[in-house]
This record gives structure tokens, sequence and C-alpha cells, in this order.
């Protein structure tokens, strides 16, 4: 698995052959199809296993956060910190994600991953708008999807600019998102106006 993830993260998809991650591994193509069946079974493994240990990396984060604006930082924040700790497996999902194809041509990832996260935020955002820690007149889905859309944009800027600051990235993300969310004035949890 870790010689398929930095075959795939240095070279690409497209040029990471079995014969290349069984080099990098040290080994032979044909133990690596006896432990994974073929490069579709190990690229599926390289999926599903970025996605375990993203969801193990996350969960204990978001549970210590007791409020929205709490939460939400978190999230964000901590979706980058897993993305910074896990460059490489991310890059290499990436380039799966876009580029590899079964051989009757459906894509290998599975993209409900990316709309079961989007769906999981969006519980999130409409808790918190029921509890006012969050405006209530913006749409869930909406912010979801840009929330997501900004953090899934990272890993491909990543692989252009490896010293991409991430710390840096995701406190402003956060700050914008929160931004968005805050209850304003006559909104539940908001400031009143000064006299």
């Amino acid at each position: 698995m870790a010689a398929a993830i930095e075959t795939i993260a240095e070279l690409g998809y497209g040029q990471a052959s079995l014969a290349r991650i069984a080099e990098k591994a040290g080994t032979s193509k044909g133990v690596i199809i006896y432990h994974f069946g073929s490069k579709d079974d190990l690229v599926r493994e390289v999926v599903a296993e970025l996605t375990v240990k993203g969801r193990a990396y996350l969960a204990p984060r978001l549970e210590a956060e007791p409020t929205g604006a709490g939460m939400l930082r978190t999230y964000i924040e901590s979706n980058l910190a897993f993305v910074a700790e896990n460059r490489n497996h991310v890059v290499a999902v990436v380039e799966i994600s876009l580029n590899a194809r079964s051989a009757d041509g459906r894509p290998l990832y599975d993209p409900s991953i990316r709309a079961t996260g989007a769906a999981a935020l969006r519980r999130l955002l409409t808790h918190f708008q029921s509890t006012g820690d969050f405006r209530a007149d913006f749409d869930p889905d909406v912010v979801a999807l840009a929330i997501r859309a900004a953090l899934d944009a990272v890993p491909a800027r990543l692989a252009r600019e490896p010293g991409l600051d991430l710390g840096r990235y995701g406190r402003e993300l956060a700050d914008l998102f929160q931004a968005a969310t805050r209850p304003g004035e006559g909104q539940p949890g908001g400031a009143s106006p000064a006299k």
C-alpha cells in the first residue's frame, strides 16, 4: 500500500504501473497480485484506507467541541491538518479520483465518499442553526458544498505547491466560514447594536 501511495503521488496514476509499484516495494508484481488481486483492487484499498484514517482523525476532534463555531473551525482546520500529515496519500487519492477507471470505463473512486462528507457537514450546520449558534437564514446545503469545495481544492494545489502553508490556509478558511455563519443582529446569539 505504501509503495502504491508513493508511486501514484510521485508519478501520477497513469504512470503507476504494477511493475513500478512492485519495484518501489522491493517485491514482484506477482506478490502484489497475490495480496490484492489486481491494480484496481489495490487502488480501491488505497482510497478506503485514507477514508478510514480521515474519519478516525476527525471524529474525536469534532466530538471535543461543544459549540457550533468551535466545531466548524475544528472541521476545517483538522481537515487541512490531516491533508498536511498525509500529503502523499491525499495526492494519490486525488490522482485516483481524477484518472482511475476500471476495464469497463467506470471510475474506481466512489463519488459517494464526498457526498457522505458533505451530507454530514450539512447535518452539523443544520443542527447549529437550530441551536442559534449559526444564522438561521443560510442554506446548509449551499454552505456545506462551499466548504467541501474549498477543502477539496487544496490537495491539487498542494501537489503544485508543496510548500503551501496549510495551517494558515485552514485558519483563513475557518475565519471566512465562521463570518458567513455567525448570527447577526436580530438573530439568536447575535450581538446587539451599540448605543
